[in-house]
Order: structure tokens, then sequence, then C-alpha cells
């Protein structure tokens, strides 16, 4: 999506407001005193909060694609391949983390009936593209286990765990501890490790395919709380 840096700096405070507060405690005025500013610089570009949300939740995906396709063009077994999208993934939930907890966020508000028949529509296109996301992660599975590199499993069912094995990590990830490129170097190799060895076809055989990142000396900080 493009955006203006004014734009931009609404959604960096709004994204950090829903995700400390949640949507429901998360007004148009809460964003304002995050930025400083009067809450008429914000309607100035989005007229209710929803809009607001559909727009971070839209940042946060776009986030995910810019991290993720280029590894999915990876030279490499499809094993391999897999594993480089998986650790994109990793690296950019903890770089995006406030984002990316408010595309989390999206999937349950989808649940929820207070919503126009527009608002309804946004987000249905929203899920329509995690949708998507989700389906290049599917297809490269699909191609592993089509080589012999997965145990025959559910695709759909495997991608989804692997996903979600991925993003719990916004719950218990803590940027404020350890926020150093070594250490979200060394979680995201150990979380795909940890998730594809559980799927692979042949332990031994996978646990070489694995790519191993460098891995940085465990500062204090990170090993409490890893």
């Amino acid at each position: 999506m493009e955006l203006t840096p004014a734009r931009r700096e609404i959604l960096e405070a709004a994204a950090e407001c829903f995700m400390e507060q949640g949507f429901h405690a998360t007004s148009i005025d809460v964003v304002a005193r995050r930025m400083g500013a009067t809450k008429g610089r914000v309607y100035h570009h989005y007229q209710s909060k929803i809009d607001l949300f559909f727009d971070v939740h839209r940042l946060g995906m776009d986030l995910l694609f810019e991290a993720v396709r280029p590894a999915s063009r990876l030279d490499g077994d499809p094993l391999q391949v897999l594993a480089a999208m998986m650790k994109a993934h990793a690296l950019a939930l903890f770089e995006h983390h406030t984002f990316e907890s408010v595309v989390v966020q999206g999937v349950q508000l989808h649940r929820f009936g207070a919503l126009t028949p527009r608002q309804r529509g946004e987000l249905d296109g929203l899920i329509t593209l995690r949708d998507s996301f989700e389906s290049l992660f599917k297809r490269q599975a699909a191609a592993a286990r089509a080589a012999g590199l997965l145990s025959e499993c559910d695709i759909s069912i495997a991608v989804k765990t692997l996903l979600g094995g991925l993003q719990w990590s916004l719950i218990w990830y803590r940027p404020e501890i350890d926020d150093s490129a070594a250490t979200r170097e060394r979680l995201a190799h150990e979380m795909v490790s940890t998730l594809l060895l559980g799927l692979a076809a042949r332990v031994k055989s996978a646990a070489r395919r694995v790519p191993h990142a460098s891995r940085p000396a465990r500062s204090p900080a990170a090993a409490g709380r890893a």
C-alpha cells in the first residue's frame, strides 16, 4: 500500500495502541495522544477507528509478503526453501511485532458482528489476503512432501500449525529485553528447526537440509527469556 510519511506515522502509533490495549479500548483520541497530536490530525486521514485498524492490518500483511516472497524464490530443494520462508516470516514478526499483533487481532475481529456491510467487505478482503499468504507456504510444503522431504500429512493443517507456532512468538517475545539482530537470528533459527523437524520424513536427512544460521552467543537477557 502507498503511504505518505504522515499516514505512516499515524499507523505506527495506532499499531502500538492496538497491540497494547486491543481494538475495543483504543480510540482515535488514544492514538492522537500517543502521537502528541490533536485528534483532528488523525481524522484528516481516517474518519473512523475501524478504517485505521484496517490500514494497520493491511500494512502488516504487506510487510509479511515483502519478507517472505524473496525467500520463496531462493535456490535449493523444497524443504530448504520452506525453511527460508519460515525464517523470513519469523524475522518479520520480530521486526514488525506491533503491526503483526494487529494482524492477529484482525482474525478475531472477523468474528464480531458489529460491522457495516462496507466494513465487512474490507475485512473479508484482508482475510483473503491472509489466505493468499498462507497459500505461499502450502504450495511450498506440498512441493517438499512430493519430494519425499516431509512426512505424509494434511498440508493445510500442517501449514496452519507451522505458521501458528511462529506467530506465537508475538506473545512470548519481549523486544524490550533483548532486541538485537543476533538474538532475532538465533530465535528464528531455533523456531524453524524445531517446527520443521517435527514434520520431516527423514529426521537425519532433514536436519542437514534445514538452513543453519550463524549462532551468536546467547546474551544473558535472551537466555533468561527464551
